[in-house]
Protein backbone atom coordinates (compact mmCIF):
# COMPACT_ATOMS: atom_id res chain seq x y z
CA UNK A 1 0.00 0.00 0.00
CA UNK A 2 1.81 3.00 -1.19
CA UNK A 3 1.45 5.94 1.61
CA UNK A 4 1.97 9.83 1.07
CA UNK A 5 4.29 10.61 3.94
CA UNK A 6 4.39 13.73 5.87
CA UNK A 7 7.05 16.87 4.90
CA UNK A 8 10.34 16.06 5.73
CA UNK A 9 10.83 19.20 8.06
CA UNK A 10 8.23 17.31 10.49
CA UNK A 11 11.07 15.17 11.82
CA UNK A 12 12.54 18.07 13.18
CA UNK A 13 9.21 19.21 14.14
CA UNK A 14 8.73 15.74 16.39
CA UNK A 15 12.48 15.93 17.86
CA UNK A 16 11.46 19.08 19.07
CA UNK A 17 8.48 18.19 20.97
CA UNK A 18 10.10 15.13 21.89
CA UNK A 19 12.70 17.06 23.74
CA UNK A 20 9.98 19.84 25.33
CA UNK A 21 8.67 16.58 26.79
CA UNK A 22 11.60 15.15 28.19
CA UNK A 23 12.72 18.57 29.32
CA UNK A 24 9.21 18.75 31.51
CA UNK A 25 9.40 15.03 32.46
CA UNK A 26 12.89 14.50 33.25
CA UNK A 27 13.93 16.16 35.80
CA UNK A 28 11.31 15.35 38.04
CA UNK A 29 11.66 11.75 37.00
CA UNK A 30 15.69 11.88 37.68
CA UNK A 31 14.95 13.73 40.96
CA UNK A 32 12.36 10.99 42.59
CA UNK A 33 15.11 7.87 41.75
CA UNK A 34 17.84 9.58 43.64
CA UNK A 35 15.31 10.79 46.28
CA UNK A 36 13.68 7.37 46.27
CA UNK A 37 17.14 5.16 46.10
CA UNK A 38 18.52 7.04 48.75
CA UNK A 39 16.44 5.79 51.11
CA UNK A 40 17.63 2.26 50.59
CA UNK A 41 21.12 2.35 49.00
CA UNK A 42 24.48 4.86 48.85
CA UNK A 43 23.22 8.45 47.65
CA UNK A 44 26.44 7.94 44.66
CA UNK A 45 24.76 4.85 43.68
CA UNK A 46 21.14 6.58 43.75
CA UNK A 47 22.52 9.72 41.64
CA UNK A 48 24.16 6.76 39.33
CA UNK A 49 21.33 4.98 38.87
CA UNK A 50 19.66 8.45 38.22
CA UNK A 51 21.96 9.85 35.58
CA UNK A 52 21.72 6.22 33.66
CA UNK A 53 18.03 6.49 33.69
CA UNK A 54 18.32 10.41 32.46
CA UNK A 55 20.73 8.90 29.98
CA UNK A 56 18.73 6.07 28.57
CA UNK A 57 15.47 8.86 28.43
CA UNK A 58 17.75 11.42 26.72
CA UNK A 59 18.66 8.47 23.95
CA UNK A 60 15.30 7.16 23.71
CA UNK A 61 13.70 10.52 23.13
CA UNK A 62 16.56 11.59 20.58
CA UNK A 63 15.45 8.56 18.57
CA UNK A 64 11.99 7.42 18.61
CA UNK A 65 11.02 10.67 16.93
CA UNK A 66 12.53 9.75 13.90
CA UNK A 67 10.98 5.90 13.73
CA UNK A 68 7.62 7.87 14.58
CA UNK A 69 7.81 10.20 11.73
CA UNK A 70 8.65 7.28 9.15
CA UNK A 71 5.56 5.33 10.60
CA UNK A 72 3.40 7.93 9.53
CA UNK A 73 1.81 7.92 6.17
CA UNK A 74 -1.81 8.46 4.84
CA UNK A 75 -3.74 8.29 1.51
CA UNK A 76 -6.98 9.57 0.17
CA UNK A 77 -8.83 7.12 -2.20
CA UNK A 78 -12.07 7.71 -3.92
CA UNK A 79 -14.05 5.86 -0.95
CA UNK A 80 -11.93 6.49 2.19
CA UNK A 81 -9.07 7.94 3.79
CA UNK A 82 -6.43 5.87 5.31
CA UNK A 83 -3.90 6.71 8.20
CA UNK A 84 -1.09 5.42 9.67
CA UNK A 85 0.69 5.68 12.39
CA UNK A 86 2.73 3.99 15.59
CA UNK A 87 6.07 2.77 16.18
CA UNK A 88 5.30 -0.19 18.99
CA UNK A 89 1.82 -0.56 18.16
CA UNK A 90 0.88 -0.15 14.48
CA UNK A 91 -2.30 1.66 14.00
CA UNK A 92 -4.20 2.16 10.18
CA UNK A 93 -7.46 4.36 10.09
CA UNK A 94 -9.67 4.02 7.72
CA UNK A 95 -12.51 6.86 7.70
CA UNK A 96 -15.01 6.31 4.91
CA UNK A 97 -15.63 9.34 2.61
CA UNK A 98 -19.06 9.22 3.36
CA UNK A 99 -18.86 9.09 7.15
CA UNK A 100 -16.88 12.40 7.15
CA UNK A 101 -18.30 15.90 8.64
CA UNK A 102 -16.14 18.11 8.56
CA UNK A 103 -12.40 18.99 8.45
CA UNK A 104 -9.72 21.82 9.99
CA UNK A 105 -6.81 22.45 9.66
CA UNK A 106 -4.50 23.65 12.52
CA UNK A 107 -1.43 25.08 13.42
CA UNK A 108 -0.22 25.50 16.65
CA UNK A 109 3.05 27.72 17.46
CA UNK A 110 5.70 25.12 16.09
CA UNK A 111 3.93 24.14 13.80
CA UNK A 112 3.59 27.52 12.00
CA UNK A 113 7.28 28.04 12.96
CA UNK A 114 8.16 25.02 10.46
CA UNK A 115 5.66 25.85 8.27
CA UNK A 116 3.45 22.97 8.85
CA UNK A 117 -0.01 22.41 9.86
CA UNK A 118 -2.10 19.49 10.73
CA UNK A 119 -5.90 18.27 9.35
CA UNK A 120 -8.32 16.53 11.11
CA UNK A 121 -11.61 14.47 10.03
CA UNK A 122 -14.47 14.48 12.56
CA UNK A 123 -17.03 11.86 11.37
CA UNK A 124 -20.64 11.52 12.25
CA UNK A 125 -19.40 9.96 15.83
CA UNK A 126 -19.23 13.29 17.31
CA UNK A 127 -16.28 12.15 19.79
CA UNK A 128 -13.67 14.38 18.77
CA UNK A 129 -11.29 13.85 15.72
CA UNK A 130 -11.17 10.97 14.07
CA UNK A 131 -8.24 11.21 12.19
CA UNK A 132 -5.53 13.26 12.52
CA UNK A 133 -2.45 13.97 9.87
CA UNK A 134 -0.13 16.04 11.47
CA UNK A 135 3.04 17.42 9.89
CA UNK A 136 2.18 18.82 6.28
CA UNK A 137 3.31 21.32 4.45
CA UNK A 138 0.64 24.38 4.69
CA UNK A 139 -0.31 24.45 1.52
CA UNK A 140 -0.84 20.60 1.10
CA UNK A 141 -3.04 20.34 4.51
CA UNK A 142 -5.10 23.14 2.72
CA UNK A 143 -5.52 21.38 -0.13
CA UNK A 144 -6.02 17.91 1.84
CA UNK A 145 -8.76 20.00 3.75
CA UNK A 146 -10.42 20.68 0.59
CA UNK A 147 -10.10 17.20 -1.29
CA UNK A 148 -11.41 15.69 1.71
CA UNK A 149 -14.78 18.16 1.97
CA UNK A 150 -15.11 17.57 -1.89
CA UNK A 151 -14.89 13.75 -1.50
CA UNK A 152 -17.34 14.19 1.42
CA UNK A 153 -19.88 16.28 -0.57
CA UNK A 154 -19.76 14.26 -3.23
CA UNK A 155 -20.66 10.73 -1.13
CA UNK A 156 -23.23 12.48 1.09
CA UNK A 157 -26.74 11.27 0.47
Amino acid sequence: MDLIPLAPRARWLFHLQALFQLALVGPPVVIGIVVGLSFVTDFIWAVGAALAVGLLGTLFSLWLPTLAFAAWGYRLGEDDLLIQQGVILRRLTAIPASRIQHVDTYQGPLDRIFGLARVHVYTASGSGADGVIPGLLLAEATRLRDRLIRVGEDDAV
